[in-house]
């Protein structure tokens, strides 16, 4: 995607907010719904104004003909490690990076990007995360009681809204291949020298064509190089009917992650996902027992997308100069994450299971 054109200059968003009463920084607390104050408890309700998120065209976005008020600027940097790019405040100059727990120097520069058009606020607390990750870690076979331990000491967690995108297509597909129909012909086979009836299993092919349709709506694509996609595609489903319109309030107290994937890449694993999708109803529209598929013509139109911001609760934790990355979804409380093998628990393991199946060896031969 080319270089998206400067907006007109705007304050920048620091996603903070001053208690009324007391002045301090209001955050978003996911058991309440509500912006609370943590020094004076004083709690905002927040609106909902009931719009309704809008999709922005895929054409004009790669044309960068998008209207200026759908483009912001954040300060970030990128994490050398890992390459998160993490957002930052005016205030903050240095922070540790909370995907990997590497220390993150701020830039001095802006960076533009397409503005989220929805969130999907956290519903899991703090606490609810760090109580489902422990109950994770502890189910863990092999793993170092050291790191448990380590992990249960308390050390806050980060609360990231981590940058996905969505895509809207509508598909008309023509398609050719075949139809398998199974049957049975009855085949003499000598067996032993003497001759037995077999059924044997033969396919009828017949050609066919025809033609599919289908809408996709909202097509998840992950817009972060952060984490590994395995954990992440792992904390899914998502229930993206609870999206609502962006608003930065709910960013309140939590840190928001610029996306690195650019949105014609996402589209492009958006398409292949389509295309497996679109590959299944072709089959289906075949029918009979088995299919062949030949080609599959597809015609894509009205393509929109959104940038939107789905709640990760991530702790980062160095444990024997090494560090281990934990995930919790902030609406269902699904946990994935790194795990190290404790060497002697496997070894302890390994000789108990030969001290077992020893003595079980000789119970049998007693027996025998």
């Amino acid at each position: 995607m080319s270089d998206i054109p400067p907006p007109p200059p705007t304050p920048e968003e620091t996603h903070r907010f001053p208690c009324e009463q007391c002045g301090a920084d209001y955050r978003f607390d996911p058991d309440k719904g509500t912006l609370t104050c943590d020094h004076c408890g004083h709690t905002i309700a927040m609106q909902d104004e009931g719009e309704r998120i809008r999709e922005l065209d895929f054409r004009a976005a790669l044309n960068d003909q998008l209207p200026a008020q759908e483009i912001e600027e954040t300060r970030t940097a990128s994490c050398p490690n890992c390459g998160a790019s993490v957002e930052f405040d005016p205030a903050t100059h240095a922070v540790e990076c909370p995907f990997c727990a590497t220390p993150v120097v701020a830039d001095t520069g802006a960076n533009r990007h397409i503005k989220p058009r929805a969130v999907l606020p956290f519903s899991w607390s703090e606490r609810a995360a760090h109580n489902a990750m422990n109950d994770w870690l502890g189910r863990l076979w092999f793993a170092p009681s050291g790191l448990k331990d380590y992990a249960r000491k308390g050390r806050r967690m980060q609360g990231i809204y981590t940058p996905y995108w969505t895509y809207d297509a509508d598909t008309k597909s023509s398609y050719s291949g075949q139809r398998g129909t199974i049957y049975y012909v009855t085949r003499t086979v000598m067996v032993d020298g003497k001759p037995q009836q077999r059924q044997v299993q033969k396919i009828r092919w017949t050609p066919v064509s025809g033609r599919t349709a289908r809408f996709f709506d909202d097509v998840l694509i992950l817009a972060s190089r952060a984490l590994p996609k395995r954990y992440t595609d792992a904390l899914q489903p998502w229930d993206l009917s609870h999206l609502i319109p962006y608003s930065p309030e709910y960013l309140a107290g939590f840190r928001a992650e610029a996306y690195t994937v650019p949105l014609d890449e996402g589209y492009g694993e958006a398409r292949a996902i389509m295309d497996r999708t679109i590959e299944r109803d072709v089959r289906f529209d075949i029918g009979g027992d088995r299919q062949q598929v030949h080609r599959i013509d597809t015609t894509v139109s009205d393509v929109t997308f959104k940038h939107i911001l789905l709640p990760v609760w991530l702790a980062a934790y160095k444990y024997r100069g090494k560090t281990y990355r934990f995930v919790v979804n902030g609406q269902t409380g699904r946990v994935q994450g790194e795990r190290p093998w404790s060497a002697w628990k496997i070894a302890f393991a390994m000789i108990l299971g030969a001290l077992v199946a020893a003595g079980l060896g000789y119970i049998i031969a007693q027996n025998q």
